[in-house]
C-alpha cells in the first residue's frame, strides 16, 4: 500500500486480506490479547468464485504461500480438507508475529502417521506436541478439528495465551466488539487500532497533508471488513472514529484522496472509483464498493491494481 487512496479495499487486501467465516473455541484460545489483525479464509467461497481465485494469485502473500505449501508438506490438501483458514497477527514486544489456525475435518491419527513416516520427531511444549513442517515452521493439534501452525515462537506465544501464560482474545473487548460485527460473513477481517492508524496513513497518500494527520490518528480506534463473491464482489469497510466529527472528517480525506488519483486514472480504474462509496455514520467512516466480476476482473490487470498491491 504505497500510494494514494482509490479503492480502499485494494489497499487493505494488499496488506494481506483475504476471504472468511466465525471463530471456533480452540481457535479464539490461542489468540494473544495483543492482537494486530485478525483475517478469516472460507475455502468455499474460495474455490467457488473465479473471481476470488483471480485476486487471490494477483494478491496472494508470501507468508499465505508458506502457510499453504506447508499443510501440503504434511500430506493435507487445503482445497479439500480445509473448510476455513484464519490468519492471526499479534505483538509480541516490538515484533509483530504470525500464526494461522486451519478448521476442518482432519483425521490427527493419519497425518501424525505421516510424519512418523518420514521420521519428523516433536517436541513437547506445554503438554502439546509440536511437529516441524518445513519452511521452519511448526504445528500443532488443538483438537481434531483445528490445527495451530506457524514459527516456533509464534506458536508458543499462542499456545501461552492458550494456557493462562498470557493474555488472550477474551480480554480485549474492543477486538471482540468488532469481530462480533463481521464474523457471520463468508469474508472478514479485524484490525486493531495501532494497525488502522498506519493504513489509513498509507490508504490517504497525498490527501493525508491536507490535514495534521498525527493530531488524528489517535482518533482512529480500529477496522474491519467484509468481502462478497456471490453477486459481482462486494466489499464493505468501516473505520471506528471516536466521535461523529472525526469520521467526517475522515470521510473528507478518503473522497480527496479518490479525486486525486481520479485525474490521472485510466477508464477502467474511473469506473471503479466510481463504483466506491464513502460516508460515515455516527463515528464510523463507511467505504462500499460494488462491481461486476468483468469489471473487477479487468481492474486486476491494471496499473492502478499493480501500483496498490506492492
Amino acid at each position: 500500500m504505497k500510494k494514494c487512496l482509490v479503492l480502499l479495499c485494494l489497499l487493505v487486501l494488499a496488506s494481506g486480506a483475504s476471504f472468511a467465516a466465525a471463530l471456533g473455541t480452540a481457535t479464539q484460545s490461542v489468540i494473544p490479547s495483543d492482537v494486530q489483525q485478525i483475517i478469516s479464509v472460507d475455502y468455499g467461497s474460495l474455490q467457488n468464485s473465479p473471481t476470488a481465485q483471480a485476486l487471490k494469485a494477483q494478491v496472494l502473500p508470501e507468508n499465505l504461500k508458506q502457510f499453504e505449501g506447508s499443510l501440503r508438506g504434511i500430506g493435507l490438501n487445503p482445497e479439500k480438507e480445509v473448510d476455513q483458514l484464519i490468519f492471526v497477527s499479534y505483538r509480541a514486544g516490538k515484533q509483530i508475529r504470525t500464526v494461522g489456525i486451519a478448521q476442518g475435518q482432519f483425521t490427527p491419527r493419519l497425518v501424525l502417521k505421516n510424519l512418523r513416516l518420514r521420521k519428523i520427531k516433536a517436541i513437547n511444549y506445554q503438554n502439546s506436541y509440536l511437529y516441524p513442517m518445513g519452511n521452519g515452521m511448526e504445528m500443532t493439534f488443538l483438537d481434531t478439528s483445528s490445527l495451530l501452525f506457524g514459527d516456533v515462537g509464534a506458536v508458543k506465544g499462542a499456545l501461552d495465551a492458550r494456557n493462562g501464560a498470557a493474555a488472550a482474545l477474551d480480554s480485549n473487548s474492543q477486538v471482540t466488539d468488532m469481530i462480533g460485527g463481521v464474523e457471520s460473513s463468508p469474508v472478514w477481517s479485524v484490525l486493531d487500532g495501532a494497525g488502522t492508524q498506519n493504513m489509513m496513513r498509507s490508504a490517504l497518500g497525498q490527501a493525508s497533508q491536507l490535514a495534521d494527520y498525527n493530531a488524528v490518528k489517535q482518533r482512529l480506534l480500529g477496522s474491519r471488513y467484509v468481502m462478497d463473491f456471490s453477486n459481482g464482489v462486494s466489499f464493505d469497510l468501516d473505520v471506528l472514529t471516536s466521535d461523529s466529527m472525526m469520521a467526517a472528517t475522515m470521510a473528507n480525506l478518503v473522497k480527496a484522496g479518490m479525486m486525486f488519483r481520479k485525474m490521472s486514472a485510466t477508464p477502467t480504474e474511473k469506473l471503479a472509483i466510481d463504483s466506491t462509496s464513502v460516508d460515515n455514520d455516527g463515528s464510523t467512516l463507511k467505504v462500499h464498493f460494488r462491481t461486476d466480476d468483468n469489471r473487477f476482473q479487468s481492474l486486476l490487470h491494471s496499473e492502478l491494481f499493480a501500483a496498490v498491491s506492492r
